[in-house]
């Protein structure tokens, strides 16, 4: 049955909401796809109806699985009993999800799908992985677009915190966009969480593809963070589906001068929870995740450990530190530099120093 599934979504002029209005119909893949007539199905488009089936016949439904099949993909069917609860639920669920890496590995009962600009500034970055640096090792699913910007920010910050991350595309399988996230997707695929889109390989990222996967990006979790968003944006709408899907809306405030937080106040005025740290996600979800504050760095030295504290609140230069710490510059370079290796901090904007694990 899953062949007549797959060739269902490879044909690119129907969508998944025509192949699910006749599986719904038949309540039998294989004979949705074979049918001879369809004029008697209420509320099809005739025109849409003759299409898909002048369209039908030249498409093998073999060939179609064999192709994802030899790519390496797996796939979801929406009549497969392990289709995620949450994306169902939807208005327009996916027909297909074509998935690459270890989907079940992440916890679908613990998603947060996060959004944001593609030019996020270094401060809405900054917020957000600092939020989600406050999810350290527990067993939440972060959900994003893959996109640059936020979404980048979002599931590498997962990973460097130990959770699971699932990135929806707006392309098949066979385009990588934005090029530059390349070894961002090897990572989701090969350890880190999936990736995973509902388009057939070949469907490129086509601009119209990129608002329909939102609605993926938001069924697929509880909630939604915006962190960054301008009044006409992609994060916007993905909002707006978050509403419309019952779910729960959270923002990351911003500097009021940043024209990409209008966005973000228009939401808050309208109710969306106030996040500054992970605790608000938490509590706008009614979740009570046990997060082990253990000592992160039992390794550290009674001075490494005065360096730290020093920086949590902001960056501080070697002159500030050395005020700070009452050390000898000598000593205070070579705790620096030992903690850099460590992956602890990092060293930004000359000699300025800067917290990268919390």
């Amino acid at each position: 049955m899953r062949k007549y599934w797959v060739a269902f979504s490879s044909i690119e002029e129907i969508s998944s909401s025509f192949i699910l209005r006749l599986y719904n119909h038949f309540g039998n893949i294989e004979e949705a796809f074979c049918a001879t007539d369809l004029s008697f199905i209420e509320g099809l488009s005739v025109k849409k109806a003759e299409e898909f089936m002048r369209l039908r016949d030249k498409v093998d439904p073999d060939m179609a699985l064999k192709a994802v099949e030899d790519r390496g993909i797996k796939i979801l069917a929406y009549s497969d009993e392990k289709y995620p609860y949450l994306l169902k639920q939807i208005s327009d669920p996916p027909a297909v999800l074509y998935y690459k890496g270890d989907l079940f590995s992440c916890n679908l009962g613990k998603t947060l799908a996060v959004v944001g600009s593609r030019r996020a500034t270094s401060y809405a970055k900054d917020a957000l992985a600092k939020v989600i640096g406050g999810l350290k090792n527990t067993d939440l699913c972060i959900v994003s677009g893959l996109a640059s910007g936020i979404d980048t920010t979002a599931h590498i910050s997962a990973i460097n915190n130990d959770l699971k991350t699932i990135g929806v595309i707006a392309s098949g399988f066979d385009f990588v966009y934005p090029t530059t996230n390349k070894d961002l997707y090897k990572k989701l695929e090969n350890g880190y969480g999936a990736v995973v889109s509902e388009y057939y390989p070949t469907f490129e990222p086509l601009k119209f593809r990129f608002p329909q996967r939102n609605r993926i990006v938001s069924g697929l979790s509880y909630g939604t963070l915006v962190a960054e968003a301008s009044i006409k944006s992609g994060a916007l709408i993905t909002a707006n589906l978050t509403l419309e899907q019952g779910r729960e809306l959270m923002c990351i405030p911003g500097l009021i001068t940043n024209p990409n937080t209008e966005g973000i106040y228009k939401l808050l005025k309208n109710g969306a929870a106030l996040v500054t740290c992970a605790n608000d996600v938490l509590e706008a979800l009614g979740w009570e995740l046990k997060i082990e504050q253990q000592n992160l760095f039992p390794d550290l030295s009674e001075d490494e450990k005065v360096i730290y504290e020093a920086l949590e609140i902001e960056d501080k230069g070697v002159d500030e530190l050395q005020a700070y710490t009452k050390l000898s510059i000598d000593n205070l370079l070579t705790y620096l530099t030992t903690m850099e290796l460590k992956g602890i901090i990092k060293q930004v904007e000359g000699d300025r120093y800067r917290i990268e694990i919390r």
